[in-house]
């Protein structure tokens, strides 16, 4: 199976994976640890593109084709990077679980960006202004939507897990 969590920056994402991984044994992919060795590598910051999801995609292909599960944490802010995901799942045969969070409280979320400590040597994140001026498109697929402001991470998690047992 492969999961994809989906979201601006600072929507609690990253904390929900952690708790999913906890839970479930999966390979985890993370698309900021991706994209930030891609940087450290030589790569200028510019210049990363979107070489850390292919490399993601690649990841994940290779990992379902083994049977394992894939939980993929990334913003997955455009149709064709949704749509990229679901071609891995299809190619390997797995089923794919979307999952769009967000933090609806946006005091909450604002918060969230501007104090976030980082755990990716190197990375910097984006500032509260960037997380609103972020290319990300509304999602005309059908997927689950979870609301960090509203459930905490534990909560999430077994959320999308039910979710996930439920379309077996």
């Amino acid at each position: 199976m492969l999961i994809v969590l989906g979201g601006l920056p600072g929507a609690g994402k990253t904390t929900i994976a952690r708790e999913i991984a906890a839970l479930v044994p999966c390979a985890y992919l993370r698309i900021d640890t991706i994209e930030q060795a891609l940087r450290s590598s030589g790569v200028p910051a510019g210049g990363v593109g979107p070489a850390g999801y292919v490399a993601a995609y690649a990841l994940a292909r290779s990992n379902l084709s083994l049977g394992q599960s894939v939980l993929a944490d990334c913003v997955n802010p455009l149709p064709v990077t949704r749509e990229a995901w679901r071609a891995v799942a299809a190619d390997a045969a797995s089923r794919i679980v979307e999952v769009e969070i967000v933090c609806s409280d946006t005091a909450e979320h604002r918060r969230r960006v501007e104090q976030r400590s980082i755990d990716v040597p190197g990375l910097v994140p984006p500032t509260w202004e960037a997380v609103q001026r972020h290319d990300y498109a509304p999602w005309s697929t059908p997927h689950l939507v979870v609301d960090s402001a509203v459930l905490g991470a534990r909560e999430a998690a077994q959320l999308i897990l039910s979710h996930a047992r439920d379309r077996d």
